[in-house]
């Protein structure tokens, strides 16, 4: 069981950020900028494209619904979508809010948020998740 499966299943505390009966987002805890989330299949997959096309497709609409709110509780120019896939071998997809292209730049410091930050974000976009 990946570390993903057990944030999706409770076992591990995570920022949830948007929940359904197939997909969970939640907060990256390790951003490399503000409101940087994470949407997972609850279904351990290790690489997103190994996912079966109805699948794929579900999680894109969802990650469309999570951008959305992000971008309704942290207004930037754009939600930038990013998979990579590399540090947990579990399917997962990157939204980052954007202002410029800069801010999907992995390379970069990560931020340091404080815990009761996080919490006050997560709780912003989950409160705009429709």
């Amino acid at each position: 069981m990946t570390i993903f499966s057990k944030i999706a299943a409770g076992e591990i505390p995570s920022y949830k950020c948007a929940e359904d009966e197939k997909f969970y987002a939640f907060l990256d805890i390790n951003p490399v900028a503000k409101a940087h989330t994470l949407v997972i299949p609850k279904q351990e997959v290790d690489y997103l494209f190994d996912m079966d096309d109805a699948s794929l497709a579900e999680m894109t609409v969802f990650a469309k619904r999570v951008a959305k709110a992000i971008g309704k509780a942290f207004p930037c120019r754009k939600v930038g979508m990013a998979v990579l896939g590399l540090e947990v071998p579990h399917a997962h997809i990157h939204l980052i809010p954007l202002h410029s292209e800069g801010d999907m730049d992995f390379r970069k410091e990560k931020l340091q948020i404080p815990a009761s930050e996080m919490q006050e974000i997560a709780a912003k976009i989950l409160a705009a998740f429709e």
